[in-house]
């Protein structure tokens, strides 16, 4: 059960986006909930780590306590959680889609972590997002950076693909 509790990049990507719902913002803020999500990435969600997330969002909101449903009540969640929810296909680059991406590309480079620049990175860059023509387009670029330039039958973008395709057809 403690792998469950772990900052993964999925959790990464759905407090992204549940900072750009809080700041209104394309991309996450300085020292907002996740980049301080970043700096415990991979870790086990300890008392201290939601902390440093509930201090990321009171530096985005001003609020003296964490938002309902906010960055730092997700990570609470992570902590408190036994089991994972039953994934609804949106269509929207959620933690999901976002952690089946990342798992595409750890197939494609043998890495554990995902490369700077690459499909994850887009696809985190657009958190909470629909899939459509700019994020595809974005997380084939990061596709591209990790093959030499080649798209991948069954890989990043095609995974978003399949994502968007399953949404159309619930």
């Amino acid at each position: 059960m403690a792998s469950n509790r772990t900052l993964k990049s999925e959790a990464i990507s759905e407090i992204t986006a549940k900072e750009k719902e809080l700041t209104g913002e394309k991309r996450p803020v300085a020292g907002g909930p996740t980049a301080q999500a970043q700096k415990h990435a991979n870790e086990q969600v300890t008392a201290n780590v939601i902390s440093d997330i509930t201090q990321g969002e009171k530096n985005v909101t001003g609020r003296e306590g964490p938002v309902e449903g906010g960055p730092a009540a997700f990570a609470q969640s992570i902590a408190s959680s036994k089991t994972n929810p039953v994934h609804e296909h949106t269509g929207r680059l959620d933690s999901q889609t976002i952690s089946a991406i990342t798992d595409a590309e750890k197939e494609l480079t043998g890495q554990d972590d995902p490369v700077k620049g690459g499909p994850t990175a887009q696809a985190q860059s657009h958190a909470g997002e629909p899939i459509n023509s700019k994020t595809l387009h974005d997380i084939t670029e990061g596709e591209k950076k990790i093959t030499g330039g080649q798209r991948v039958k069954g890989g990043p973008t095609a995974t978003a693909q399949s994502e968007l395709a399953k949404s159309r057809a619930a």
